[in-house]
């Protein structure tokens, strides 16, 4: 979350930098941060070698303050449990491997495809994956807009699920051109998923405290 932040602040996408400069410099530069940083799926799947850790560096990049904000928000709330029941250094790495994987699928998908893909949306759909298996039990509070944003509480199971239902429907009604990668998102949920199942079906998976979790957070 600190990189993430850090690499929005300094960049050219925040505006607090004025060496960027204004107007069209600014714009410019944040082009040129795209492009330089971000995962170009018709070179990476040439095997240009500036192209081959974007996979990689794309995860610390993200387009505007609400792209930002809301990745940190679900990355705060699933990220913690998560990391504590891996381990940080094994939490470190499946977020960056499941993120990675899901932009290079995304890529290979749209090899074709000359636009700039950015953002930890594949890293944290994996995470969201993992705490599904996890703690499908866990309670969260969420906001629905068809029951009139009330904050209800659910079960993680339920929340996640309906999260994945909805990144599927959006990537079968998805065009061309710029957008949500919603296949990056439903490659890194199920990628971290496989990688939750596989690691710890051999023990007993955490149950749910009567007490709030993490999880109460979520919007």
């Amino acid at each position: 979350m600190a990189l993430c932040c850090l690499a929005f602040l300094l960049g050219p996408l925040s505006g607090f930098t004025p060496a960027y400069g204004k107007g069209d410099a600014l714009l410019a530069a944040q082009s040129a941060c795209f492009e330089r940083w971000g995962v170009i799926p018709s070179e990476l799947t040439r095997g240009e070698p500036r192209a081959l850790l974007t996979p990689f560096t794309a995860l610390f990049v993200h387009g505007s303050w609400l792209h930002l904000l809301g990745n940190m928000l679900f990355l705060h709330v699933f990220g913690a449990m998560t990391e504590e029941r891996m381990g940080r250094a094994a939490f470190l790495l499946f977020y960056l491997a499941t993120g990675a994987l899901a932009l290079l699928v995304y890529a290979l998908a749209n090899a074709a495809s000359s636009q700039t893909l950015v953002g930890a949306s594949g890293a944290i759909s994996g995470v969201l994956g993992a705490f599904l298996y996890l703690f499908p039990r866990a309670r969260v509070t969420s906001l629905f807009p068809f029951l009139f944003f009330l904050p209800l509480r659910f079960p993680a199971w339920i929340v996640l699920i309906f999260w994945f239902v909805l990144q599927w429907l959006a990537a079968h009604g998805a065009g061309e051109g710029p957008g949500i990668a919603y296949l990056a998102h439903l490659v890194g949920f199920g990628a971290g998923f496989l990688h939750a199942w596989g690691r710890y079906w051999r023990t007993d998976r955490v149950r749910a405290q009567p007490a709030a979790t993490e999880g109460e957070r979520q919007p």
